[in-house]
C-alpha cells in the first residue's frame, strides 16, 4: 500500500522543530531527564501530529482509507513518534532499539550485541568497507558493529533529534571517525548511486510506506556485488486481515512503533525481489528452538532473566513497571515537570508491548526475520 507519491522532505522545517520541542536535552543522560527538558507546546503538537491517526479508530472499524492516510504521512508519523518515544526507549530498553534472540543464561546486554554482531557476520562487514545503516535510531547498533567489524559506518536517519543523540554518544567513545550520521529519508536517499560496500537495516524497514520502495533505493545506493542485510519486522503469513483480534493485535503493534502499513512475510520476500536483489537467505529467527523467547524482557518474565543485573530493565517492562511509570509519568505531567502527552505516549508503548507479545505468541508476527540479499554484479 504504498502512497502515490513520497513526502516532500524540508530539513529546515524539520530542524526548527526540534530545536524548539527539544532544544538542549540531546545532551542530557537520556531517559526521563531529558523528557522533562522538553518544551511543552511544541510537544504537544507532536502528539496531537502522530496521535490523530490512531485515536477513536478501533481495530474493528479500521478501512483502507486509514491505512492510507497514514503511509501517505509516513514521515511525518514516524519522525514524530520518535520525537515522542525515543527518551522512553533509553529509559526502557537501553541505545539499540530492536529486539534479539537469547541463549540459555545470556545477559540482555550481551544478547543484544550478538544480534548485531550475527548480521554483520552474515553480511560479511569487514574492516574498511563504507556501510550504510538504514534507520539508525540513536545509534546503538552502529557503535556497536563498527567496534566489532572496523567499518565506516554511515546511519541514516529522518530524526533530527536522534541523530544529536548518536553524535553525541559516538563523540563520547571515541568513534566520530569511524561513525557519521545523516538526516534523510530512506525512500529518496540523498546518497549517490554505488556509494556503499554493505547495507543493513535492524528493525527500521518496517517505517517504510512501501518494502519495495525502500529496498529499491537501498539496491540503487549498494554497490554491484554488494550485500544488504535485515532484520524485518513483519505479520506472519498466519494474519488475517479479516479476522477482528489479529487486526486489533497489527493495529497495537503499529500505533506503538511509529508503523504506517505492515506486511506479511511473503509480501517481504516478494518485495527485496522487485527490488532486484538475489535473496541468498531468509528466515524467520523467531522460530529458531530457544530455550528462551524473544519477548521475555517486555512480557517481564523474571524467569527467564540470563543476569541478576537484568533486574531493573526487566522490572521497568512488566506490567507493575509499566503501571508505576504510567503513574508517576502522570504525575510529573500533572504537576508541570514532564510535557503534556507523556502518558499518552508511555501508555502507547504499553499497548505496543501487549500486542507484541500476543502477536508473538499466536505466531501472528515476527521481529526478526532474517533476508540476506546481494546486487548482481552486472
Amino acid at each position: 500500500m504504498a502512497p502515490s507519491k513520497l513526502e516532500q522532505e524540508d530539513h529546515v522545517r524539520d530542524a526548527a522543530f526540534n530545536k524548539a520541542m527539544h532544544k538542549n536535552s540531546s545532551k542530557a543522560q537520556g531517559g526521563l531527564t531529558a523528557l522533562m527538558q522538553k518544551d511543552k507546546t511544541a510537544q504537544k503538537a507532536a502528539v496531537e501530529e502522530y496521535f490523530k491517526h490512531w485515536d477513536n479508530k478501533a481495530a474493528e472499524n479500521e478501512t483502507a482509507a486509514d491505512r492510507e492516510a497514514r503511509t501517505a504521512e509516513y514521515a511525518t508519523l514516524t519522525r514524530h513518534y520518535y520525537n515522542l518515544a525515543t527518551d522512553f526507549y533509553e529509559y526502557g530498553w537501553g541505545q539499540s532499539f530492536h529486539f534479539c534472540r537469547f541463549a540459555y543464561g545470556e545477559p540482555f546486554a550481551q544478547a543484544i550485541a550478538r544480534h548485531e554482531h550475527y548480521l554483520a557476520y552474515c553480511i560479511g562487514i569487514k574492516e574498511g568497507m563504507r556501510v550504510l545503516d538504514v534507520g539508525c535510531g540513536v545509534g546503538g547498533p552502529a557503535r556497536e558493529i563498527a567496534k566489532f567489524t572496523g567499518a565506516h559506518i554511515t546511519g541514516l536517519n529522518n530524526n533530527n533529534y536522534q541523530i544529536e543523540r548518536a553524535t553525541r554518544y559516538s563523540e563520547r567513545e571515541g568513534l566520530s571517525k569511524q561513525l557519521d550520521f545523516v538526516k534523510g529519508d530512506f525512500m529518496q536517499m540523498s546518497f549517490p548511486e554505488e556509494s556503499f560496500d554493505a547495507v543493513y537495516a535492524i528493525e527500521a524497514t518496517v517505517h517504510a510506506p512501501s518494502l519495495e520502495g525502500v529496498y529499491s533505493e537501498i539496491f540503487r545506493v549498494l554497490k554491484p556485488g554488494g550485500v544488504f542485510g535485515v532484520y524485518e519486522w513483519l505479520m506472519t503469513d498466519k494474519y488475517d486481515n479479516e479476522n477482528t483480534k489479529h487486526r486489533e493485535i497489527r493495529l497495537g503493534i503499529e500505533q506503538g512503533n511509529g508503523i504506517s502499513n505492515m506486511v506479511k512475510i511473503s509480501e517481504g520476500i516478494a518485495a527485496i525481489k522487485a527490488a532486484g536483489f538475489e535473496l541468498e537467505l531468509h528466515e524467520d529467527l523467531a522460530h529458531r528452538p530457544d530455550a528462551t523467547p524473544w519477548y521475555y524482557p517486555i512480557a517481564g518474565d523474571f524467569r527467564y532473566m540470563g543476569s541478576v543485573w537484568d533486574f531493573p530493565a526487566i522490572a521497568r517492562m512488566s506490567r507493575v513497571g509499566r503501571g508505576i511509570a504510567h503513574k508517576f509519568v502522570g504525575l510529573l505531567e500533572k504537576i508541570g515537570v514532564a510535557p503534556g502527552g507523556s502518558q499518552k505516549t508511555a501508555d502507547s508503548l504499553a499497548l505496543a508491548a501487549d500486542c507484541l507479545v500476543a502477536g508473538a505468541k499466536e505466531d501472528l508476527f515476527t521481529p526478526m526475520y532474517l533476508m540476506i540479499a546481494r546486487k548482481p554484479k552486472a
